[in-house]
């Protein structure tokens, strides 16, 4: 009889320890919940860390960037093997012109001459991709996956757009738009790694 009621204590013990470390693992940034882990290509990927864009004191997006393992500095995010994803979830609504502006921009500040030469087809299809709805509204997702052999894939709350670009080069060169020495923010490049 006590053998049955010490586990059934422990065992509550250990449930509750359990909700409390996944309370607070969960990451909230300007409102929004962000998961601490995704999934690509069957691979369970963790929150390497959250933060929020801004732009002239308004809010745009709550971005959130998932590798396999946690990493500390943009070289080992962009060399991290496997799968990877970035999510932006939108506080602000924001025209599919704004946007697709704002990541050609990125792009253009962070590549170089060549780099830029290379992606031309693969930045073009990017617009193109968003380009194809007039405005992308407050807590709409869009996720920007790396999927190994087959390419950049995006999505729009849980929507493929487009087909696959398949080379990483490319895709790295979209994580520098956050990640890059030109970034978006610089705060929420420190974030996006882990930062506080």
């Amino acid at each position: 009889m006590s053998i049955g009621i010490s586990f059934k204590r422990g065992f509550l013990a250990a449930a509750c320890l359990l909700a409390l470390s996944g309370a607070a693992q969960a990451v909230e940034v300007a409102g929004v919940q962000v998961d601490d882990s995704a999934k690509v290509a069957n691979t369970d990927l963790k929150l390497n860390g959250a933060g929020l864009r801004t732009k002239a004191f308004f809010k745009i997006y709550v971005a959130g960037l998932y590798l396999t393992d946690k990493k500390t500095t943009p070289a080992d995010a962009l060399a991290a093997p496997g799968p990877k994803r970035v999510s932006l979830t939108m506080v602000r609504e924001v025209t599919s012109d704004q946007l697709s502006q704002a990541l050609l921009d990125g792009l253009n500040h962070n590549c170089s001459d060549e780099e830029k030469s290379r992606f031309f087809n693969q930045m073009l299809a990017i617009g193109q991709i968003f380009g194809a709805y007039r405005s992308i509204k407050p807590k709409d997702m869009i996720n920007v996956d790396w999927v190994p052999n087959t390419g950049t894939v995006v999505y729009l709350n849980g929507k493929k757009l487009g087909e696959p670009l398949p080379d990483q080069a490319f895709y790295n060169a979209i994580l520098k738009i956050w990640l890059g020495d030109r970034p978006a923010e610089n705060s929420l490049k420190r974030q996006l790694l882990g930062a506080p």
